[in-house]
C-alpha cells in the first residue's frame, strides 16, 4: 500500500526538482529559464516595488535578478530553497539599484527622488492612504530592519525564511522587527499625531 509522503521527503522532491532546473539554467536552458521567470517573477517585482517605490526601478531589478540567475545558476547548490535564493539575490539588486541611484541623484546637484506620493499598485483602494503612510515611514528603518519588515509583513513570509533568507538566526530576526516596529511608532506618533493605536 502507498503511503503519503513526509514533509521531509516532499521538501527533499522539492529541493531536487529546484536543483535541476537551475542546472538546466546553468547548460543554457532557455525553456528553463523562461519557466522560472513565470513562475518567479511577480515574486521579484513586488519585493523589488516595496524597496525601490518605483514601478519603472522595480523592472530593471527584475530584469537585472533573472541575468544573475542566468549567470549564476552554477552557485544554486540546492541546500536552500529556490525561492530563498531568488529573495536573496532580489534584495541584493534592489538595494544596489538604490545606492547608485542616490549616487546619481547627488551628481545631479543633490536631486533625490522624492518617494513620498508612492502607492503600491497591489494594494486594495480602501488601503492605499494607510500603505502609502506606512511606505514613507519604512524609510526610516535602518536596511536590515527595513529588510525584516517588507519580508514579514508586505511579503508575508514565514520569520523563519526571513533568517533564511537574510542568512540570520531566528532570534535576531525577532529582535530586528521589534526594534523596526518599536521604530515605525515613533515615526507615526511623530508625523500624524491624530493617527492612534497602529500596530503590525
Amino acid at each position: 500500500m502507498r503511503t503519503l509522503a513526509t514533509l521531509g521527503e516532499i521538501k527533499g522532491i522539492r529541493l531536487e526538482k529546484d536543483l535541476q532546473l537551475i542546472q538546466a539554467i546553468g547548460a543554457g536552458d532557455q525553456l528553463a529559464l523562461r519557466h522560472l521567470y513565470e513562475f518567479h517573477h511577480l515574486m521579484v517585482y513586488n519585493t523589488a516595488l516595496s524597496f525601490t517605490k518605483n514601478q519603472v526601478e522595480a523592472e530593471e531589478v527584475t530584469q537585472d535578478v533573472f541575468l544573475k540567475i542566468y549567470k549564476s545558476a552554477s552557485g544554486f547548490d540546492g541546500k536552500s530553497k529556490l525561492s530563498t535564493w531568488i529573495y536573496r539575490i532580489t534584495i541584493n539588486t534592489a538595494l544596489n539599484q538604490i545606492k547608485a541611484n542616490k549616487k546619481f541623484s547627488f551628481l545631479q546637484f543633490g536631486n533625490l527622488k522624492d518617494h513620498s506620493a508612492f502607492e503600491h499598485p497591489g494594494v486594495s483602494s480602501d488601503k492605499k492612504e494607510e500603505a502609502k503612510i506606512l511606505y514613507q515611514v519604512i524609510e526610516s528603518l535602518v536596511i536590515n530592519q527595513k529588510t525584516a519588515f517588507i519580508l514579514s509583513y508586505i511579503e508575508e513570509l514565514p520569520r523563519q525564511e526571513v533568517a533564511d533568507i537574510m542568512e540570520l538566526s531566528l532570534k535576531a530576526v525577532e529582535s530586528l522587527l521589534q526594534r523596526a516596529k518599536k521604530t515605525l511608532r515613533e515615526q507615526l506618533k511623530n508625523r500624524y499625531p491624530h493617527r492612534r493605536n497602529y500596530k503590525k
